[in-house]
């Protein structure tokens, strides 16, 4: 089958789970076109990720070879208290990478014509098996499947499932990264490529090392990588965290160079007083903190005739789980091996859909589980 005849996707969302998608369904022969509503080019707005096998398996299916290693590779599993003493330490080898090391891994395997900034969807339509999307600046596009895949905020869900969103778990985490260079040596000898925790009441912090912001992962040039969960109540308190340094309350997190002053002096005090003296370094040498609310969601179906959602448009993991990104990659794997060489769309969509759902609820229901227990919320 030539491309020009071959089945379309139209891919709503241009982060990582809409790569997935795009670069899996290319790679079983599709024709696919991104449409990413940001008219900028995406900057490093996940932090760090735990590199997990759903995702390499992904990469050599679709045939995309990365230009140097995606990861830094941690020995140790290492528990501190708040003085700095450890508390336990085992071997625990894993590798981690980040979000703009797979973004720019996941674009470069992907046609740059038809990755489309600027794209913002307003309303799609189906009829006889087609699906058209239509977007704010008056275009539209049309294609045998609409994939959204665009996250928690869902523009696509929220057509289909309205009313429907994610709920607050509770907590939120505040995240930072560092330059290795930056660190005190005092302080990267004690966290130098472990996998480091300080858990407390009501708190957890964590630490590992992910590749620099060009990908790089020689030592030196590489990132420090900081998390730190707290709760915060839902209401005025939540609404103070999650509103910016221009006063407006996002939906749920603050990028990084957009924290409200006042948040930033809180967790930098807070931070002081409480974290052990390599995680207080990390926090003093971290230039733009950052902070998510922590969200729980599940949609009861995936599949709405040839309309679909993937990755946290789907289900939004806690990050516990270790398991979002692997989450999307996996949706997308098992998308285009459900979709390889099928003239059944429908029957095709409703296998994919069983067992997707199956996963993503069992995903959804441990991070819960382990969520709440790590932050002491009863269940």
């Amino acid at each position: 089958m030539s491309l020009a005849n071959a089945p379309k996707a139209l891919v709503i969302g241009g982060s990582l789970g809409g790569l997935f998608a795009a670069t899996a369904l290319r790679a079983i022969g599709w024709q696919v076109e991104v449409y990413e509503r940001s008219p900028a080019a995406m900057d490093s707005r996940g932090g760090g990720i735990v590199l997990q096998p759903d995702v390499l398996q992904h990469l050599r299916f679709s045939g995309i070879k990365p230009a140097k290693a995606l990861g830094v590779r941690s020995h140790d599993r290492l528990y501190l208290d708040r003085l700095g003493a450890v508390l336990s330490q085992q071997p625990m080898p894993q590798t981690q990478t980040s979000w703009n090391t797979l973004y720019n891994t996941l674009l470069a395997g992907f046609p740059a014509e038809s990755y489309h900034r600027g794209m913002k969807l307003v309303s799609f339509a189906q009829h006889n098996g087609r699906v058209t999307a239509r977007f704010e600046d008056g275009s539209s596009a049309e294609g045998d499947l609409l994939i959204g895949a665009d996250g928690a905020g869902s523009t696509v869900r929220s057509l289909l499932l309205p009313g429907m969103g994610p709920s607050y778990s509770g907590y939120v985490v505040w995240r930072g990264l560092v330059e290795e260079p930056r660190l005190p040596e005092f302080a990267k000898a004690q966290i130098y490529e472990d996998f480091v925790f300080q858990h407390d009441p009501e708190s957890m912090m964590l630490e590992y090392m992910v590749p620099g912001i060009d990908g790089s992962v020689t030592p030196g040039e590489r990132r420090f990588n900081w998390l730190w969960y707290l709760k915060a109540e839902q209401g005025p308190q939540l609404d103070k965290v999650l509103t910016d340094r221009d006063g407006h309350r996002r939906s749920h997190s603050i990028p990084p160079g957009a924290l409200a002053v006042e948040q930033e002096a809180w967790i930098r005090a807070k931070g002081e007083a409480l974290a052990n003296p390599a995680f207080r370094e990390l926090i003093r040498q971290t230039d733009d903190i950052f902070v998510q609310a922590i969200l729980d969601f599940s949609v009861p179906r995936m599949v709405f005739d040839r309309v679909l959602l993937t990755g946290d448009a789907a289900f939004v993991p806690r990050p516990h789980t270790a398991g979002s990104t692997a989450k999307a990659a996996s949706n997308a794997l098992a998308l285009a091996q459900a979709l390889d060489g099928k003239t059944d769309l429908d029957a095709a969509l409703h296998a994919w859909q069983h067992q997707q759902l199956d996963e993503g609820g069992r995903m959804g229901e441990w991070g819960v589980r382990m969520g709440n227990r790590i932050m002491g919320i009863a269940q």
